[in-house]
């Protein structure tokens, strides 16, 4: 089977899954997971595919008109350079490069943490394609977090274009996601956009659901958050736990979330796990 044939196979397989929409409830956003890429202009593009060339669509992507392009290029930085970098379409009226901080580090550049579009003053990258090169003076970015959302959205979380908000993120590894930029329009649809160095941090995949919390509302273990409201929880004293060894078993029978040991108590691995998972805290006196 060529190349050609597998690519398109696998990138109607993910159109597919795209349109599958979430069923969400309350605060929940979905989160998509964005590899480093580049979007380009027209004229930028003719540059490195030669002229009068256009892009060729391989995937839709889930924000509504855009797509993952068939054409790819090198970037390249004073210490490297990184191949078969994706471009997405459509064209663009500015050509950009969004790359994580540990690709930055590869290329040997230091690009500014700015939302997409804002390349102002930003940093410099060299792009190579089949047909040319080109040198953006301005335009290579590690991409603020953010989240699209239609109006409609906006209304049902209480949230406006332009405000920043929180994202918890539940798992093995949990994770809060600070100053996350609100981006509405009619033409979006609702996604947070993270970069892979961020999901890395927290073991996120794509499609890991995450919950929006706004400026003003704490993440305890005494608040419960709603978009509607808040409330608040009785509080739970700690137990002081004076064993010299806190099993499994006694992480269930005890009834209190805080659970204090002396320094030199051995946990067991297993009641570590039991622990984080019925949400109990285990502290060291």
């Amino acid at each position: 089977m060529d190349q050609q044939l597998i690519e398109r196979i696998v990138g109607e397989v993910m159109d597919q899954l795209q349109k599958q929409e979430p069923k969400l409830s309350n605060n929940e956003i979905p989160i998509a997971v964005s590899a480093r890429h580049v979007h380009l202009k027209p004229e930028h593009i003719e540059v490195l595919f030669g002229k009068g060339y256009e892009l060729t669509k391989r995937s839709d992507l889930s924000q509504p008109g855009q797509f993952a392009a068939n054409e790819t290029v090198v970037i390249a930085g004073p210490r490297g350079s990184i191949e078969k970098v994706r471009i997405l379409g459509p064209a663009r009226s500015l050509s950009q490069v969004e790359v994580s901080w540990t690709d930055a580090m590869k290329l040997g550049v230091k690009p500014p943490l700015r939302e997409s579009g804002n390349i102002a003053g930003s940093a410099g990258i060299t792009l190579i394609g089949p047909k040319g090169s080109l040198y953006l003076d301005e335009g290579l970015i590690v991409a603020q977090s953010h989240i699209h959302m239609e109006p409609k959205d906006a209304d049902r979380l209480g949230v406006r274009d332009g405000d920043f908000v929180t994202i918890d993120v539940e798992g093995i590894r949990p994770i809060s996601f600070n100053q996350v930029k609100i981006r509405v329009s009619e033409r979006y649809r609702l996604e947070m956009h993270i970069d892979t160095d961020e999901a890395n941090a927290g073991f996120i995949t794509q499609g890991t659901i995450g919950k929006l919390r706004k400026p003003g509302v704490e993440c305890s273990n005494d608040v419960v958050a709603t978009h509607n409201e808040v409330q608040v929880q009785p509080e739970k004293k700690a137990f002081y736990f004076k064993k010299k060894l806190l099993s499994n078993e006694d992480i269930r029978a005890i009834q209190e979330d805080e659970i204090v040991v002396d320094k030199g108590t051995i946990v067991t691995a297993l009641a570590k796990d039991t622990a984080r998972e019925i949400g109990k805290v285990i502290s060291i006196k």
